[in-house]
């Protein structure tokens, strides 16, 4: 019974390291999103603080992507931008990507 509980135990630390891991992967990707969307969107150095924050409260919306991307489309359409929907996707991609990169 005594290998169950470390076997249980190890599952555990594994499920807690992989979820703090997709934490920061997530952080850091809207980071990087939103240096991405702010250089298109012609917002200045210190705008990009403020923009960042702003991703980070859509993504906290719900689960996956789609809050992040309805975001940035409204801010592209908002500054009369036209984007693709594939493009955007393409760099919502690109930003994740890049923050796993970070921590391989």
């Amino acid at each position: 019974m005594n290998k169950f509980n470390e076997r249980e135990k190890s599952f555990e630390k594994k499920f807690a390291k992989d979820q703090e891991l997709q934490f920061k992967v997530a952080a850091r990707s809207n980071k990087y999103l939103a240096e991405l969307v702010c250089s298109r969107l012609g917002k200045k150095v210190e705008e990009k603080e403020n923009y960042t924050q702003e991703i980070i409260k859509a993504d906290m919306e719900e689960a996956g992507n789609e809050d992040v991307f309805r975001k940035i489309k409204k801010d592209f359409q908002t500054a009369s931008i036209a984007i693709e929907d594939l493009e955007i996707r393409n760099l919502i991609e690109k930003a994740i990507l890049r923050a796993k990169e970070d921590f391989k």
